[in-house]
């Protein structure tokens, strides 16, 4: 099935069976399924100013759907770690998201709840094989999510029929942030180990 088909799926299940559609959305998602997350929360917010589904009801089994998804790719990441690790470990997103987890731990995972997002799934699967505390986890990520949900929610709300433009801007936006963020890493990590050479050479002793 095509993203296309997924979009369709799941626009016509919020219009036909409310919000509860968009938490399966989500949590499908979360899990790796090729559903356009951010797109739905910005339709559920379109919605709900049209009065299509209920906002705080939408708001809430979005959070529920997209927490729960994390939740279990954290899990796979905390007991299959090792397949994860030789299937992924290559990719260039979850080179990305293994350095800036790294560097940030929880903070790396509620910023790619709703600013990374491409690094989302690498970031959860990488959390749960460093055996990352699932409550710190948990907490982070569910920060985050309310965050992403009550940003581009109410970002749908505002722009109403104009949200699929939105969407679209966000995605192409989405991919630049990504390029910068795995750019800055890089230039951190050089410049870290030019450091650690220098300060290496400098607390060699003389040769006598």
């Amino acid at each position: 099935m095509t993203d296309i088909n997924f979009t369709e799926l799941f626009l016509t299940g919020m219009l036909t069976y409310g919000p509860s559609a968009l938490g399966v959305a989500l949590l499908l998602g979360a899990l790796g399924l090729p559903v356009p997350g951010t797109l739905f929360v910005l339709a559920a917010g379109a919605f709900v100013r049209q009065g299509v589904i209920d906002g705080p009801t939408a708001a809430l089994l979005a959070v529920v759907g997209a927490t729960a998804g994390d939740s279990a790719s954290y899990a796979v990441g905390r007991f299959a770690g090792g397949w994860v690790q030789s299937r992924f470990g290559q990719s260039s997103a979850w080179q990305s998201a293994r350095q800036t987890f790294d560097r940030r731990g929880g903070l790396a995972v509620y910023l790619t709840r709703f600013l990374l997002t491409p690094l989302a799934i690498p970031t959860n699967l990488i959390a749960g094989g460093s055996s990352y505390a699932f409550l710190k986890f948990l907490t982070y990520d569910l920060a985050g999510e309310i965050t992403w949900v009550a940003l581009f929610g109410t970002l749908g709300y505002v722009f109403g029929t104009q949200w699929e433009l939105v969407s679209e801007f966000i995605s192409n936006f989405s991919g630049l942030l990504v390029g910068i963020a795995a750019l800055a890493v890089g230039i951190y990590l050089l410049v870290r180990q030019v450091h650690h050479s220098r300060a290496a050479v400098a607390s060699t002793p003389p040769v006598q």
